[in-house]
């Protein structure tokens, strides 16, 4: 008999037989039966052979729930009706006999589900890093999550450029500047951006290439260096950024030396300064200072020799801001040579704590330190010693941004707009603000702003 034969045959006795039968050759448990892929019949067949090999049961498991059921269940038919056809058939066909569905018993009554609790309204979760000043929206998934948000307070209008002429280089960079493979340590990038908070004062801080710059595939000139000496009450911070000609070829490298150079020396002396600055002895800090500014700066003429170039193509202007940690002391103290600026934005109006030639217009300048002129320092030394008070803004800048700022209006106005009496701008609103934009003025821009709480 062919394996066929025996798979139908076992099958038919099994549903015809109470007892079931007999295990033996061919039938369940006796081996695996091969399949051929190309019967689908065969292979269904064969499907359910393995299912019930794998199974194993007990050909006595198997005998006794046939054997309890009833008698007519396994009878014979003598005489089958024949089978009406139907849309969707309630019943059983296996081969040429038809098995009628059971009658259908009448549902048990429902019973009554008792009333749901009544649960509290669920807590809204609160999303991670919210500003406390500005109210919650409406949860996904409520009714006008995605609603447009009500009318609030006028956002900051973007501005490309301030003037009535745009610029005449790209607002964005260029070309790369050409790499050295043996020298990319030398690499400077585009944009550098600082901030910090200590004690009452909010620090921002930012270093731009300029248009000029960044059309010609030319590297930042400008150096920001910021640093915190000490720790405690007594720590010291440290804002030195320095700026030198785009023409001269060393004016970046002369730029990061005078910086790194007298950051190093306000480290080393940063106790002996630090209690100066919180006795308010004016005249020990100025001559202080100035010495150390002097000895940067005859660093750099020596540099110059060294590498055959004149004085003035390895220079750069220098300015650091000095700012105790102590909450108890609010003077803050300024000094440098060459160009750059120091402003003050004090109940909404400029002021330049250190004018040079021009003003800036309808603002109140304030006389300019008699300070001694440093031994060749470029421009004389600059001093500048200044108790904040709350609401104050400093701002200490290269030549890059203070030649706008005293020469052209629209420049402080808008900051002023932007700045007072507002809470610090974040990083990328500030970098923003220093990168306003006006025809002309396309050297690189390097800013630090101090906000008094």
């Amino acid at each position: 008999m062919s394996q066929q034969g025996d798979a139908d045959d076992w099958w038919q006795k099994l549903y015809e037989d109470p007892a079931g039968p007999e295990p033996g050759p061919g039938g369940p448990g006796s081996g695996p039966v091969p399949a051929d892929p190309a019967d689908t019949l065969d292979s269904r067949f064969s499907s359910a052979s393995v299912l019930v090999r794998e199974v194993e049961p007990e050909p006595e498991a198997v005998a006794a729930p046939l054997a309890a059921l009833p008698a007519q269940a396994t009878a014979p038919v003598e005489e089958a009706a024949p089978v009406e056809e139907r849309a969707a058939p309630t019943g059983y066909a296996l081969g040429d006999v038809a098995v009628p569905p059971a009658p259908p018993e009448p549902p048990p009554p429902l019973p009554v589900a008792p009333a749901p609790p009544v649960l509290p309204e669920p807590r809204r979760a609160e999303p991670r890093h919210a500003d406390p000043r500005r109210p919650a929206g409406p949860a996904v998934g409520t009714p006008g999550a995605f609603a447009p948000p009500a009318a609030g307070p006028a956002q900051r209008p973007e501005v490309r450029h301030l003037g009535d002429r745009a610029p005449t280089y790209a607002a964005e960079p260029g070309p790369l500047p050409v790499a050295d493979p043996a020298a990319l340590h030398a690499l400077v990038p585009d944009t550098v951006l600082e901030g910090a908070r200590h004690g009452t004062y909010t620090l921002r801080a930012a270093s731009v290439r300029g248009d000029s710059a960044r059309f010609r595939g030319e590297s930042r000139r400008d150096v920001l260096l910021t640093a915190r000496f000490g720790g405690g009450d007594d720590a010291l911070v440290l804002i030195a950024l320095a700026g030198g000609d785009r023409a001269a070829p060393g004016a970046q490298d002369a730029a990061a030396e005078v910086c790194h150079w007298v950051a190093a020396a306000v480290g080393r002396s940063q106790g002996r300064l630090g209690d100066d600055i919180r006795a308010g002895r004016r005249d020990a800090l100025r001559s202080g200072l100035q010495r150390l500014t002097d000895r940067g700066y005859g660093r750099l003429r020596a540099r110059a020799a060294e590498l055959g170039l004149p004085d003035e193509e390895y220079t750069a202007g220098l300015r650091a801001l000095l700012l105790p940690v102590d909450t108890a002391c609010r003077t803050r103290v300024c000094f440098g040579a060459g160009t750059g600026g120091l402003f003050r934005l004090r109940e909404g109006e400029w002021q330049d704590l250190e004018p040079v030639g021009t003003t800036l217009p309808a603002v109140a300048a304030l006389p300019a330190p008699a300070a001694p002129a440093g031994q060749g320092v470029p421009g004389g030394f600059r001093f500048r010693a200044t108790v904040a008070r709350p609401g104050d803004t400093l701002l200490l800048c290269s030549g890059g941004l203070a030649e706008p700022m005293r020469e052209e209006a629209a420049l402080p106005a808008e900051l002023a707009a932007r700045w007072a009496g507002q809470d610090p701008p974040g990083l990328a609103a500030f970098l923003a603000d220093t990168q306003l934009r006006l025809k002309g003025y396309a050297d690189d821009r390097t800013a630090a702003a101090v906000w008094e709480a």
